[in-house]
């Protein structure tokens, strides 16, 4: 339903084992036997009795022969696991938890053990005891361990970490080329692994944002490997079987745009798009705090602008991916390959292609290549330095594949099961002389309207989640944008008849322009569906005042819903916003509760191992 009108369970199946009891007349058991095996098969589960039985039928399948007092022809047992492989992750978006969980699921199609968890809930026994260790980690903002991985980090690095002699492991490392420290902690981890003893089972793989074909080699060459060493190579094909037809990254559904509004009011310094988008044939569900993922479009004239400056036919068959499919050179710059955005890599393999002497001489100094990133696209290195002749088959073969968009969910699949809400503020700044949009902003902002159709996939975030008992009070801090997952957590509980014990903290700049769903928030409290909530409006009087000066206002309010167990929210801007938060949540605990820096910080973090203190910040 419009907002103006109205301001997995997934699972392989097996066969079921019927549960035939024993008896002295059907079987070569004594009475006190079948006794205890009909006890013992009441508590195993259909996959432990399927793997029983290949166990105990192995022996004499290998001979060739049937078991004593059996007339059956033996057949081959389903092979059994000979190894035990760990697969730990390292997420903050999920991205990194999603791949183990899907990896860990193949694993046990290929009838390995799988032990499976977060890094933080490794233990040293653990590790030690491996045997094959798995790891796939991301890597937060400046090169920061995701939260799930922060104890794990802090253990290899530490006195306390065991020694890892015969543990054999492989790393697979999420991250981004734009930032500098790009794939760090999972360099780093896998330095350590091997400082301790660990033998690499399989080289390390570094992944930008487009990650999906580099982990999916990952993950064939660690299976190669395990397999040689544990299973027959007949369950080879297990791994590379062809992933299903449903909508998903890799196969986005194409979703009709039912509104695009703009929040803000006349004389507001933003542009905040409120964004429907029919599900309807998607399949989609969805959580709150769950993302939607946008396959942008570059801007139509700036890839005219690139192509008219290279000299390049705009027909001109170019690859997109490393199947071999090509499209016109227009179309792959237009949705298929990153252009407003510059990386170091990028740069060194352009001072090979293009053959400028001054772009050499600009990489030979570090601090001003690293300057020359900052608010530069593709457009601006082949006028500020232009290539020869370079064709557009090689050109392309440096740039990074179109990355998809994150945007929180502002909506409950509960109370709008066939549409999605979202909310995209305008990304618009000038740098160099030149104006600059967002990718899928500036797409939203100026050339979207209702009836167009966007490529999307829904995108799980496991560690952003209400809690499973309603009754646990629920903090939220979201200023601007960030206020997104928490319209989706209260649409939900509304949906569900939950009132009572929310707090919200919202902020932007005026009260006049900037109060986005401000109708939602006021309906909300007059239900009881939020109980609390304070503002702060950043430009409003002479002293910037933002959420976290609200926080400290309430700080014994906010201790004490914290000691009744509250559950504490942040989303948004993480270089500032999301840090000066941490910062006076440490104070608020040092203050109310009379705590020492140290005593404050192991009381958040405890708050964190706890899934009490979850954050989904950018």
């Amino acid at each position: 339903m419009s907002y103006i009108n109205k301001q997995m369970k997934s699972a392989c199946k097996h066969c079921e084992v019927e549960d035939l009891p024993l008896s002295v007349q059907n079987s070569p058991f004594s009475k006190e036997q079948a006794e205890k095996l009909n006890e013992l098969l009441q508590m195993l589960t259909d996959q432990q009795k399927l793997w029983l039985s290949g166990y105990l039928t192995y022996p004499f399948a290998e001979q060739g022969t049937n078991p004593p007092g059996s007339t059956a022809v033996a057949e081959k047992p389903v092979q059994t696991a000979t190894k035990t492989v760990t697969l730990l992750f390292g997420s903050e978006t999920g991205n990194a938890q999603a791949l183990a969980e899907a990896f860990a699921a193949r694993l046990k199609e290929m009838q390995f053990t799988v032990s499976f968890s977060a890094l933080d809930a490794a233990k040293p026994k653990d590790l030690k005891n491996a045997g094959y260790l798995l790891i796939i980690t991301s890597t937060q903002g400046e090169g920061d361990p995701p939260d799930n991985a922060l104890s794990f980090y802090e253990l290899i690095h530490s006195r306390k970490a065991p020694k890892l002699d015969g543990v054999q492991f492989s790393v697979l490392a999420l991250g981004d080329q734009t930032y500098e420290f790009f794939c760090k902690v999972g360099k780093e981890i896998d330095k350590r692994l091997e400082e301790l003893g660990g033998e690499r089972l399989y080289p390390r793989v570094d992944c930008d944002v487009d990650y999906e074909e580099d982990a999916q080699e990952w993950f064939e060459g660690v299976t190669g490997v395990l397999q040689s060493s544990a299973l027959p190579p007949s369950t080879a094909a297990d791994a590379t079987r062809p992933a299903n037809t449903d909508y998903s990254k890799s196969n986005p559904f194409q979703a009709e745009v039912l509104e695009n509004i703009n929040l803000n009011w006349e004389g507001s310094n933003k542009e905040t798009h409120h964004i429907e988008l029919s599900l309807e044939g998607s399949g989609f569900t969805f959580e709150p705090g769950d993302s939607i993922g946008i396959y942008p479009e570059n801007d139509p004239e700036l890839v005219e602008r690139l192509i008219e400056k290279l000299g390049w036919d705009p027909k001109e068959p170019v690859p997109i991916n490393k199947k071999g499919e090509v499209l016109p050179a227009r179309e792959a710059l237009l949705r298929h390959y990153e252009i407003t955005r510059l990386t170091k890599p990028l740069l060194q393999q352009a001072a090979v292609l293009f053959g400028n002497k001054g772009l050499t001489a600009l990489l030979e100094n570090e601090a001003e290549a690293k300057a020359y990133l900052e608010g530069r696209g593709l457009i601006d290195l082949v006028e500020e330095y232009p290539p020869e002749k370079v064709e557009v088959q090689a050109f392309v073969q440096m740039l990074r594949k179109m990355p998809p968009r994150l945007y929180s969910i502002a909506s409950s699949w509960k109370a709008n099961p066939d549409e999605v809400h979202l909310v995209i503020a305008l990304d618009c700044y000038t740098a160099n002389g030149r104006v600059r949009e967002g990718v899928c902003s500036g797409q939203i902002a100026g050339r979207i309207k209702p009836g167009d159709k966007l490529p999307v996939y829904v995108h799980r975030n496991p560690n952003f989640k209400l809690p499973a008992d309603p009754d646990v009070p629920v903090i939220m801090i979201g200023p601007g944008t960030g206020v997104a997952p928490f319209r989706s957590f209260l649409e939900e509980r509304e949906a569900e008849g939950i009132t009572g014990r929310t707090w919200l903290f919202y902020g932007d700049q005026h009260f006049a322009t900037d109060f986005l769903y401000q109708l939602d928030w006021q309906n909300w409290l007059k239900n009881g569906v939020l109980e609390r909530m304070d503002v702060a409006f950043s430009r409003d009087q002479a002293e910037k005042i933002y959420v976290q000066h609200r926080m400290l206002e309430k700080s014994k309010d906010f201790y004490a819903w914290l000691e009744k167990g509250a559950c504490v929210y942040v989303c948004g801007d993480e270089k500032h916003m999301a840090r000066d938060v941490q910062e006076t949540l440490l104070q608020i605990l040092e203050t109310e509760g009379n705590m020492a820096r140290e005593e404050a910080e192991g009381y958040l973090q405890e708050m964190r191992r706890a899934k009490r203190y979850q954050r989904d910040v950018y």
